[in-house]
């Protein structure tokens, strides 16, 4: 998709059973972004409720200067909501949030200090000594575990390569295509791409919300073992390197 440079940022959504969240999260942005020329890309994957129903109406309800609300669909997967989102982007700087905010804007906030040219990728990362997150020992302990299994199978530098995420558009469009992850690992492959590359990720802390605190984690030991198959996938993959257009100056 060609590039509208007058919109300075994209802000993409991944939207998967969100009926619980999508509106309340929807309405932060749309006051967050008001009169920024900005856009709010939804993409519904997979819902079995009324996700996209829902979606459509306040679609058809959206006036909001400066922000416009565009909503799509991709197939069930993180993977695949957030290419769809790169690819329906038009933004100097894309952004990969959630559909519950769990960090506020901590993370938005920080990145718009850095130049999205100088430094491509920045990265609001749980992983960050300065960060807020409410580990438990469990938690602590898979963390650590999932970063030693990508420094050793990717050789990965990056602390959370699945935090959320502010990128130069044009960079991410252009990589936009080598991405094949359908499911949570398309953000550790992205960031494999850029290191790759030789883009130097900048990761910035973040603080879990009060009201996120109270959740437990959904990571299991089994995920390390589902994890290591994963990152050998992507290692095998892109063995023999990045294509050349991934290196936008």
């Amino acid at each position: 998709m060609a590039t509208d440079h007058a919109v300075s940022l994209t802000y993409i959504v991944p939207a998967h059973n969100s009926t619980a969240t999508i509106e309340g999260t929807l309405k932060e942005l749309q006051d967050r972004l008001a009169s920024t020329n900005s856009e709010i890309v939804v993409v519904e994957n997979g819902s079995r409720d009324n996700t996209l129903e829902v979606l459509h109406k306040i679609e058809a309800d959206w006036q909001t200067a400066g922000v416009q609300l565009r909503v799509t669909s991709s197939k069930k997967g993180l993977g695949n909501a957030l290419r769809k989102g790169i690819e329906e982007s038009r933004g100097e700087r894309v952004f990969f949030g959630a559909d519950d905010l769990p960090f506020g804007f901590d993370d938005l906030d920080k990145a718009e200090k850095i130049d999205h040219k100088q430094h491509k990728m920045v990265i609001g990362s749980k992983a960050h000594p300065e960060s807020e997150v409410g580990r438990g020992v469990l938690r602590a302990i898979l963390t650590w575990g999932f970063l030693t299994l990508r420094f050793i199978v990717l050789g990965m530098r990056t602390r959370d390569p699945q935090g959320t995420f502010a990128i130069d558009g044009e960079w991410v469009r252009s990589v936009g295509p080598q991405l094949t992850e359908e499911g949570f690992l398309l953000t550790t492959e992205l960031t494999y791409l850029a290191e790759r590359s030789g883009i130097k990720t900048i990761e910035v802390p973040v603080r879990l919300r009060e009201s996120h605190a109270a959740h437990g984690s959904r990571i299991r030991i089994s995920d390390v073992w589902k994890m290591g198959l994963g990152l050998l996938t992507v290692r095998k993959r892109h063995r023999k390197g990045v294509r050349p257009v991934a290196n936008v100056a």
